[in-house]
């Protein structure tokens, strides 16, 4: 039988075993509570809280590729084209006095209308305002020239119908839109359109070009 002397090794060995034992023991019940401790803590910090209660009437999100309309940008756009053309302007004095009452700025040279006339400038675009309102062909008629314009068109025509078809046959729109156009500092000169081209029922309109800006955007 062996001395007591000689197991004292072994009774290290065991007791260095039961003290790693015990220290992963510990370890592995501190990772257990360690979720439930946080837990606590997130809770501890945000204080007591309620669910929301469901309305029944939420709004559902707009989907991500919606843009969002600009609302007071499409409003000041049109304050502008309210208050840039008045019914009111007496357009009479302005005129030629030629038999077709043709329209042209100051400063420009007389031979202006006679190569508008002359289809010297091709038409690039054309608004018809049959069948509209006064405020309605007003207001199509300021956001065309802007947007000719805007767009590098020089030569446009304006068809405002030769009143046919209003009481008294009489063309409603025509001397309107001789006003309108008189007031609009984009346009240079207009004269009646030649008959292949509308006759009396429509203007042949010389827009002035746009001059790009530099330095800004």
């Amino acid at each position: 039988m062996k001395s007591l002397q000689d197991l004292q090794p072994v009774r290290k060995a065991l007791a260095a075993a039961a003290r790693q034992a015990a220290l992963i023991a510990e370890e592995q019940r501190r990772i257990a509570l360690r979720p439930a401790t946080d837990r606590a803590l997130f809770l501890q910090a945000i204080g007591a809280v309620r669910p929301l209660r469901q309305a029944g009437n939420r709004l559902a999100p707009l989907p991500g590729n919606v843009l969002p309309v600009p609302q007071q940008r499409l409003l000041d756009e049109q304050s502008v084209l309210r208050e840039a053309i008045s019914d009111e302007f007496d357009v009479s004095t302005l005129l030629l006095t030629d038999d077709q009452l043709s329209y042209l700025r100051p400063g420009m040279g007389q031979d202006v209308t006679h190569r508008l006339r002359a289809g010297h400038w091709s038409i690039q675009r054309q608004l018809d305002l049959h069948g509209l309102r006064t405020d309605e062909a007003r207001e199509a008629l300021g956001q065309f020239i802007r947007h000719a314009q805007r767009d590098g068109a020089r030569c446009v025509r304006v068809v405002h119908g030769k009143g046919l078809g209003s009481p008294g046959r009489m063309p409603v729109l025509k001397g309107r839109v001789h006003s309108w156009l008189v007031q609009k500092q984009e346009v240079l000169a207009f004269v009646q359109a030649r008959p292949a081209d509308g006759g009396a029922g429509a203007l042949v309109v010389l827009l002035q070009p746009l001059v790009p800006r530099h330095g800004g955007r």
